[in-house]
């Protein structure tokens, strides 16, 4: 994943990238892909309505959860929809699930994400940033590909990306898969984000029916890669430019003690952006459990401490 903004170039992946800013700048991207075991989304006072539309419906549940976290709506741009449903499409007619395309095959729509942006007519002028989510799973559902990202906590940090003022969604179907591509942007300047010393958190605090846990072997890269299914992560995030830096990240159920957690700083996790940290508790959580989590830390040196609660479903 790499950000770069005009003061510095960040390297935060060496394999595929997912969040990309730049006044000139680009990367590759991260994939969840195959069927994990079912997620269900959950019935909540304020949730979208499925609409049928898998895209759609895809494209309002990410805004959901964004604003849940105190972001910014995105507003649907139809250029960044022409260049997600091509992507999608190219998948579908190479039975691949990928962030590049080869020039040549069915459906090439651009070799990068910027590419296919650029192709769309959609204008890529500074400073911008983009990125790219993508699954590939059995089902249809646009509220199903759009949970199962933001729990994927690789993608998360690009779904949460506080300046992000616009997106798209394409979907396809064949082989046996839905293939679901989202894309995000801003061009001309940053949205207005969480501004100098603030940080998103997720879940959000008093969150409800939070899911238990994760399979961290679903998602490219693996951000937990001895292990398979382990709690669901916790992230804080601030806006793409920012450098964050944590002195203390905990969670433990109401009562108990801290639970044994992976830290993921850009640190000790190159994947992991400047701006963003999580920690993904080792064991699954308790349903019905309400959690307790703590942050210390700094956001471009100014203090940025946070304690929150969420109870699991």
């Amino acid at each position: 994943m790499n950000i770069s903004t005009p003061s510095k170039v960040s390297v935060l992946a060496a394999v595929m990238a997912a969040l990309l800013a730049a006044c000139g700048g680009g990367g590759g991207s991260s994939t969840v892909a195959s069927t994990p075991p079912a997620v269900t989304v959950p019935a909540e006072p304020g949730a979208p309505g499925a609409t049928g539309d898998a895209a759609l419906d895809g494209y309002n549940w990410i805004n959901y959860r964004r604003q849940q976290a105190g972001l910014a709506a995105m507003s649907r741009n139809a250029r960044i929809d022409t260049a997600a449903l091509g992507h999608s499409n190219y998948q579908r007619q190479n039975n691949t699930v990928t962030h590049t395309q080869t020039s040549g095959m069915p459906g090439f729509t651009g070799a990068t994400l910027a590419d296919r942006l650029r192709n769309a007519g959609y204008a890529l002028v500074g400073p911008f940033a983009y990125g790219e989510v993508i699954s590939a799973a059995s089902d249809p559902s646009g509220f199903y590909h759009a949970e199962e990202l933001i729990g994927a906590i690789y993608h998360r940090f690009v779904i949460l990306e506080p300046v992000f003022r616009e997106a798209g969604t394409g979907v396809a179907t064949g082989n046996g898969y839905t293939y679901f591509t989202a894309d995000f942007a801003t061009s001309s300047g940053y949205g207005a984000g969480v501004g100098r010393g603030n940080l998103a958190v997720y879940p959000p605090p008093n969150q409800t029916r939070v899911p238990l846990n994760f399979f961290s072997d679903t998602e490219s890269p693996d951000p937990v890669p001895n292990q398979n299914e382990v709690g669901y992560p916790i992230s804080v995030q601030g806006d793409i430019s920012a450098v964050l830096n944590v002195q203390t990240f905990t969670v433990r159920p109401r009562g108990g003690a801290d639970l044994p957690v992976r830290l993921m700083t850009h640190a000790s996790d190159h994947e992991t952006p400047v701006a963003a940290a999580a920690i993904v508790p080792l064991s699954v959580l308790k349903t019905g459990t309400t959690y307790d989590v703590t942050f210390t830390g700094t956001v471009d040196g100014v203090t940025a401490n946070r304690s929150w609660s969420f109870t699991t479903k």
